[in-house]
């Protein structure tokens, strides 16, 4: 079946389509709020297919979408997949280059002058981002001061209520890393990990990123609540393999063999059972020697009163000293040793 033609109506040629064809728009267009509506659209009507028999199929299609979407409203990375397709561009990409988040609200009509200096006076006063400050005085929604984020960084808009990230890129990042810069991991796609952030993420973050995919980093904005909203949902407790990250994290920190070996045991329970039978007489002999500590006090006063009616006590006593000295030392260096060495 093919579902291009079926579900969107594309007609018969290449598989997959362009991105344009894919989403019904003309080549090369660059109305990013018509692209995203086409989106959508789309998206819309393939979610009608989720719960059927063809929900693997739509699914996919859905990803493939949501992919065509962020790259046709990415300005720099548009640019270069429609020069793959012959487009040529001027040098100059516009006339006003990159302009501030206010100057983007005020050419969208969504702040006047007056307002744009009212912004600037409050977050200079509250020490907020001109994002947070024009939300915070309710002069312009969530979503519209990070679509207009998006244009001043020259990134794309993504609605994550619109997409589903892939489990891989969730599982390869761990809960707290997430939460500590507020992001969320959505797919690999033309050799870059896409990720929502509420804003430029830090360096430290990208080399973490870029040492765990092997790619670099694109990010894309999305609004501070839908990221904490798919933090919560995607990183719930049970959702991700904590354990299997943990691990990864261990291994790549220390790259020990004795580190591998554990991460192994754990994951393996009979190799676990092994190495506990080939430390379990060692723990018994520690055990002996524990025992023998408690009863030193017992055999000497016993030892006492049978060398006293022998006259054999200033022969027998020091060695019995000897021993009560000697077994404490003995067993608390090998307890020393186990826990030290064997027991990490």
């Amino acid at each position: 079946m093919d579902f291009y033609k079926e579900w969107l109506g594309i007609p018969e040629g290449p598989r997959p389509p362009d991105h344009y064809e894919l989403l019904r728009v003309r080549r090369f267009e660059d109305d990013v709020d018509k692209i995203r509506a086409h989106y959508k659209k789309l998206n819309a009507h393939v979610r009608k297919y989720a719960t059927g028999q063809y929900s693997v199929q739509s699914q996919e299609l859905l990803n493939e979408m949501a992919k065509a979407m962020l790259c046709l409203t990415d300005r720099d990375r548009k640019r270069d997949y429609d020069e793959g397709l012959g487009r040529e561009f001027e040098v100059e990409r516009d006339s006003f280059g990159r302009m501030p988040l206010l100057e983007v609200l005020v050419a969208q009509g969504e702040l006047s002058r007056d307002q744009s200096r009212e912004v600037e006076e409050f977050a200079e006063r509250r020490g907020l981002s001109h994002r947070d400050a024009v939300v915070q005085m309710k002069l312009v929604p969530p979503d519209k001061a990070a679509r207009a984020l998006a244009q001043q960084l020259g990134f794309s808009f993504v609605d994550l209520e619109d997409m589903a990230p892939e489990d891989d890129a969730l599982d390869r990042v761990p809960r707290g890393l997430v939460k500590k810069h507020s992001f969320v991991p959505l797919f690999v796609d033309d050799d870059r990990l896409l990720i929502a952030c509420s804003d430029e993420i830090e360096h430290e973050l990208e080399d973490e990123l870029r040492l765990r995919f092997g790619f670099a980093v694109r990010p894309v904005i999305a609004t501070p609540r839908s990221i904490n909203q798919a933090i919560a949902q995607y990183y719930a407790p049970g959702m991700r393999d904590e354990e299997k990250i943990a691990a990864a994290e261990t291994s790549k920190s220390t790259g020990g063999k004795a580190t591998a070996t554990r991460t192994a045991t754990k994951a393996n329970p009979k190799q676990a059972a092994a190495v506990d039978q080939e430390t379990g007489g060692f723990g018994k002999a520690l055990l002996y020697a524990w025992i023998a500590l408690l009863m030193s006090p017992v055999l000497l006063q016993l030892v006492r009163q049978f060398s006293a009616t022998v006259n054999m006590w200033f022969i027998i006593y020091p060695m019995i000293s000897w021993v009560c000295i000697l077994v404490p030392l003995v067993g608390g260096g090998l307890t020393f040793a186990y826990f030290k060495f064997l027991k990490k």
